[in-house]
């Protein structure tokens, strides 16, 4: 499909798609809670009929964020699977611990208020510094309450010795309750330019759309379409995984001008298939 066309709502193109693979933050909610209307947008969607895939840029697991997603107002059942960057990250971790030698490796966790869900259930040692880290996991910023160079500090050591970090959410920027914020995959930037080597999971890269196509049993691409707010993100992984999507003009664009959002569409080679102002049907 070319061209960009605006709708008013996604009850003018649900009967286009079998699928959505729908972004949280920016789209559904924000940083306080939902979006006004997103809930029962969603519910709408489900009953068309469509098979519905959240996919989100979290380090959190996936049944971690299916459960605050209901807790703050969505309905349970609305939608087929949650999947969450740090999902993909723990699978592949994982895997790796299959071939390990049963020595645990030290991890020098990046989360948020103490979050260790994203090394639990892993032969993963915690550790609080990168001078003796064997892997450094990146699944989220406190951008909003430490400076770049706290994490600089935590993370040159590690950088210098060369050791490999995972990024499990490569949003550079966050949605928080007071504004935004740097993101994880800000951080991991840091990481690159303190001389480390980063595998980014998550949107725009092909991991997490890979596990999503492959739940939903490999359908045409066609009649695949992914919502997002970022362009960075959501449409330019949208298109690399040959699908079509919409831009949502909530989120960290809200404030945009047409013009800024063309620019962006040519920076990150991707523009998508519609415009949508807010999550409605």
């Amino acid at each position: 499909m070319t061209g960009l066309e605006t709708i008013a709502g996604l009850g003018a193109i649900a009967d286009r798609y079998d699928a959505f693979l729908i972004d949280q933050f920016g789209v559904l909610r924000d940083g306080r809670g939902p979006y006004p209307g997103a809930a029962e947008t969603l519910v709408r969607l489900k009953d068309a009929g469509k098979r519905i895939v959240i996919l989100s840029n979290s380090g959190k697991r996936s049944a971690e964020n299916d459960r605050r997603l209901v807790d703050i107002g969505f309905a349970a059942g609305s939608w087929d699977w949650f999947l969450t960057s740090g999902e993909v990250a723990w699978q592949i971790l994982k895997r790796d611990d299959a071939g390990s030698t049963g020595t645990p490796r030290r991890c020098l966790l990046i989360s948020r208020d103490n979050d260790l869900s994203p090394i639990k259930g892993l032969d993963l040692e915690r550790t609080g510094s990168g001078a003796d880290a064997d892997v450094v996991l990146l699944s989220a910023s406190e951008g909003d309450v430490h400076p770049l160079s706290h994490y600089e500090a935590l993370l040159a050591p590690a950088a210098k010795r060369g050791i490999p970090c995972l990024c499990t959410n490569p949003d550079k920027v966050m949605l928080t309750k007071t504004g935004t914020a740097f993101g994880a995959g800000r951080i991991a930037e840091l990481y690159e330019e303190l001389g480390g080597r980063v595998r980014w999971i998550g949107k725009p890269f092909a991991d997490i759309y890979a596990a999503a196509l492959d739940f939903l049993g490999h359908p045409d691409p066609a009649r695949v379409c992914a919502i997002g707010d970022s362009i960075e993100h959501d449409i330019a992984g949208a298109a690399s995984a040959g699908l079509h999507s919409v831009l949502v003009t909530t989120g960290i664009l809200d404030h945009a001008s047409d013009e800024e959002r063309r620019k962006l569409f040519a920076e990150h080679g991707a523009s998508p298939d519609f415009i949508l102002p807010k999550f409605l049907w």
